[in-house]
């Protein structure tokens, strides 16, 4: 039973792969479930043995996602140490993780319109909670005189708008190599909430 049970659950993870592959290529209105079964060199009702629909395997990527992104985030900043250096830590854990995720960070920000209510609903919430986490930082650093934030929602948008972007342009074989990149983010961020660099105190 305990071999079925992980046979089961390889299954349902190469399932996954496979999917966020293609959505990320194709986009979700783009792919069958054919496509992915014959991706994976399966049938196609071996799918619906882990996934429901088409609609319930996007949903269950994009929760999947936002739930990793979200325990990763809260093992990587120390919530204890001042608001500079949780903001530093945030940026520097965010970049690194859309770097090494882009085909599910795509799908997070381009798919949320191919989502049912139920299934979009769901989302939004886990998005919710990982932007309160940026701007818990931002009152904190504010309320301490160590930010000048005016409105920590916006910017909050602003700061988590700039990051994601880094997956569209960035290039390992780049002049610069993914630490220097990190670094500019990094002081770049710091400077805009009055900080004057990523090293110094604000």
């Amino acid at each position: 039973m305990a071999d079925l049970e992980t046979s089961r659950s390889n299954t349902k993870d190469i399932l996954r792969d496979h999917a966020r592959r293609l959505f990320a290529e194709r986009g979700y209105e783009g792919v069958s479930m054919r496509d992915i079964a014959g991706s994976v060199g399966v049938q196609q009702s071996a799918i619906y043995n882990h996934f429901a629909s088409k609609q319930h395997l996007l949903v269950d990527l994009m929760v999947d996602h936002m739930e990793d992104l979200i325990r990763s985030m809260r093992a990587a900043v120390d919530f204890r140490a001042t608001p500079r250096e949780q903001l530093e830590s945030f940026v520097r854990f965010h970049v690194n993780y859309q770097l090494d995720n882009p085909d599910a960070l795509f799908i997070a920000y381009m798919e949320l319109r191919s989502l049912e209510p139920e299934g979009r609903e769901t989302v939004v919430v886990l998005r919710d909670e990982y932007e309160l986490a940026l701007r818990g930082i931002l009152d904190a650093g504010d309320a301490a005189g160590e930010f000048e934030v005016t409105n920590p929602a916006v910017v909050a948008r602003c700061i988590l708008a700039m990051m994601t972007g880094v997956t569209v342009w960035y290039k390992e074989t780049g002049p610069l190599g993914r630490e220097a990149v990190v670094d500019v983010f990094a002081e770049t961020i710091l400077r805009s909430v009055g900080c004057s660099s990523a090293t110094a105190e604000c």
